[in-house]
């Protein structure tokens, strides 16, 4: 790791963060622009190996074409959402 003077505003891929009080943390704008997470955005938390792990939920584009109207997507949609993870 390279070392970082106080005015440079950079991030490595891993850092340290802090829970406030309500469970809060803060992903820093660095690693959110990275990975084009804005404000309002889904994610998702899984617990794995004894780490939590944050994934942004992308939400699928509609369908179109001849299963535009069909309901596909969303039978498909709930059908995974039954899988287990």
């Amino acid at each position: 790791m390279v070392p970082c003077r106080a005015s440079l505003l950079s991030y490595s891929s891993s850092m340290t963060g802090r829970v406030g009080a309500k469970g809060q943390v803060v992903i820093p704008k660095s690693l959110r622009d990275q990975v084009n997470l804005h404000p309002g955005d889904e994610v998702d938390f899984e617990l794995k190996d004894g780490q939590i792990v944050l994934r942004a939920s992308r939400l699928p584009t509609a369908l179109g074409g001849r299963f535009a109207r069909s309901g596909m997507a969303a039978r498909l949609l709930e059908d995974r959402g039954r899988e287990p993870r």
